[in-house]
């Protein structure tokens, strides 16, 4: 197999990752451990008009496999029907929010015109600092149940391509009928439920509303699987985000994830073929992609708004 080699701007992260320094939170368990490895590419929006189009990235995606020696299958996937969902950010009139690497959304899963479960709340912290990430207790004081992901996402620089740098996203979510608190457009109420957010409440009268005014309408289709041998493997989608109503096109989004029980599963010889094959895709796909972006990021200033990104 022909293998062309790609210099990265980057010194290689494979095994360099250090891992977290040991410490609990307030109820004595310990830090939460990443479990998930996420690559992703902010997509300009246009290229992307009907279902063929989000498969249609799929055809960028063979060279710099076939390169790296990574498997990649449409597979089942083509038949696979396109997920919608809503998707709408709450935060305080100045954004201290997101100001402050906290993001609050609510999503609601539609399937054939209609929602099919309860709206699911996500909250989550996303730094730089993996250390600071994980010591940053997002965990909702609730009766009900909610599941945690600790993630490293990884990126693009910022303003060029065939880099990688890393935020670490610490997220909790669950459904919105596990929130007793009728009035939940308040800071208190909030609090009551997130309490890490009292490092950050000014005043306990204070609302929070919907960002930009705007509800987001997210297409989704996964498009096929990646195989990086040795038991690494990470299905892969495409998705846009618009405006609801309008159907404004905001964004796109490719994204792979691996999911993992211990670091140990990762081998260093897949993770060394993932790590080639972000930076080879990030020049066959340059056509495509929007730097400097985030999804979040374009919510929070379509109106212009000024919102500080720690992303």
């Amino acid at each position: 197999m022909h293998k062309t080699m790609i210099q990265a701007k980057t010194a290689s992260w494979v095994g360099r990752v250090p891992h977290l320094k040991p410490g609990k939170y307030a109820d004595g368990l310990p830090l939460h451990e990443i479990h998930y490895l996420c690559c992703k590419l902010v997509l300009k929006p246009n290229h992307f008009r009907s279902r063929k189009n989000l498969f249609d990235f799929s055809k960028v995606l063979h060279e710099p496999a076939e390169q790296n020696e990574v498997d990649f299958s449409v597979g089942a996937f083509k038949d696979e029907a396109i997920q919608i969902r809503e998707v709408l950010f709450v935060d305080t009139a100045d954004f201290r929010l997101y100001n402050n690497a906290f993001i609050l959304r609510r999503r609601i899963r539609y399937e054939d015109g209609f929602p099919i479960s309860d709206p699911e709340i996500v909250f989550k912290f996303r730094h730089a600092d993996m250390q600071k990430a994980a010591e940053t207790d997002v965990r909702p004081q609730l009766l009900g149940d909610h599941r945690v992901k600790f993630k490293c996402q990884v990126l693009p620089l910022k303003g060029e391509l065939g880099g990688v740098r890393m935020l670490f996203s610490h997220n909790v979510q669950f459904p919105r009928s596990n929130v007793s608190e009728n009035e939940v457009l308040s800071m208190a109420a909030m609090t009551k439920v997130f309490p890490v957010l009292e490092r950050i409440k000014k005043d306990p009268n204070e609302r929070v509303a919907l960002v930009s005014d705007t509800i987001i309408e997210e297409v989704l289709q996964n498009i096929g699987t990646l195989d990086f041998g040795h038991g690494v493997h990470a299905k892969c989608n495409v998705g846009l985000w618009r405006t609801r109503g309008e159907h404004r096109p905001l964004i796109g989004e490719f994204s792979f994830q691996v999911k993992f029980k211990d670091r140990k599963e990762l081998s260093a010889v897949a993770m060394k073929r993932f790590e080639a094959f972000f930076i080879a895709l990030q020049y066959a796909a340059q056509d495509w992609i929007a730097l400097d972006a985030t999804k979040t990021g374009i919510v929070y200033k379509l109106k212009g708004n000024a919102a500080k990104s720690n992303e």
